[in-house]
């Protein structure tokens, strides 16, 4: 049977497994393009690139997104509700009493960051302390310390540096392969690699986002156990996912982060918007809140 201790090794695995796919994609790339360069400065640049990469992401990658959504630390006297709920979840969950942030921004939303409990990070958005009610923000909450709890945010806030850097390396490598080296060289390696280079950001956010769709519909099942209220975070998805408008920050990159999708509703009613679902970092809010609602009966 699983438990919060099997999910939490589950995690960590995951997580060093992003990491050594990342080092291996890189230095692939770094290998071909060398190759067809012939310039071996190419392939230890890549080994370089994709340690110290390695190494910020688990270090820094928390950092990074804080700066990325323009969130701002708050204190108790400043969100006094908000800073009550989370500590009182957080003796609850049995968690350490995280960091707690605040994003300037209308849309209604949260995210929860950090490599581990210790230095974990939860952040909402003005917007979602002005229009929910207690229980519901403390559902949210709830739901963003069940990332903390689960360690989901370890292996989510890693994807977010690795995946964006594996974009960035592919459209450089195959600048580098177009401007230099042999064209006559194996050309079936060539196109191999070429193909290579066009596929791996896409495996890298297609990882990206099956990781984040399953996370969500845990770490709400683990915030209607801990709050023993399931109507409270449904409530508070309806609020969330009807909101019309975009999250100023919204960012790819760190999209999958949050509760909601910050590039608004999915109001869907295309073949294309259907279609585009498929990958969206997040699952249908409708099913979310089906799902918490036969919970609670």
């Amino acid at each position: 049977m699983a438990t919060l201790y099997t999910q939490q090794d589950s995690n960590i695995r995951k997580t060093w497994f992003l990491m050594a796919m990342f080092f291996a994609i890189v230095i692939a790339l770094g290998y071909a393009v060398s190759w067809y360069t012939g310039n071996l400065a190419v392939l230890y640049g890549a080994i370089i690139f994709a340690l110290l990469m390695n190494i910020g992401s688990y270090w820094f990658s928390d950092k990074l997104v804080l700066s990325m959504t323009n969130a701002k630390p708050v204190t108790k006297a400043e969100a006094p509700e908000l800073y009550n709920i989370v500590e009182n979840l957080s003796i609850t969950a049995g968690l350490p009493m995280p960091k707690i942030y605040i994003v300037d921004d209308p849309m209604p939303n949260a995210f929860a960051t950090g490599r581990d409990p210790e230095h974990a990070v939860v952040a909402a958005t003005t917007g979602l302390l002005q229009i929910l009610d207690r229980n519901e923000l403390e559902g949210v909450m709830a739901h963003e310390l069940s990332h903390v709890g689960n360690r989901d945010m370890l292996v989510m806030t890693v994807a977010v540096v690795l995946a964006g850097f594996v974009a960035i390396l592919a459209d450089l490598f195959t600048r580098m392969l177009f401007l230099g080296g042999d064209r006559d060289k194996h050309p079936v390696l060539l196109v191999i690699g070429v193909v290579g280079i066009i596929l791996a950001p896409i495996a890298a956010n297609l990882i990206q986002m099956a990781i984040s769709r399953k996370r969500e519909y845990l770490a709400d099942a683990s915030a209607a156990l801990l709050t023993r209220y399931p109507e409270g975070l449904a409530s508070a998805l309806e609020k969330i996912s009807g909101y019309k408008q975009p999250m100023r920050s919204a960012s790819h990159a760190t999209a999958h982060l949050f509760i909601s999708n910050p590039f608004g509703p999915e109001a869907k009613q295309s073949i294309g918007q259907k279609l585009n679902s498929l990958f969206s970092t997040h699952p249908p809010a409708s099913d979310r809140i089906r799902i918490l609602r036969e919970m609670g009966k």
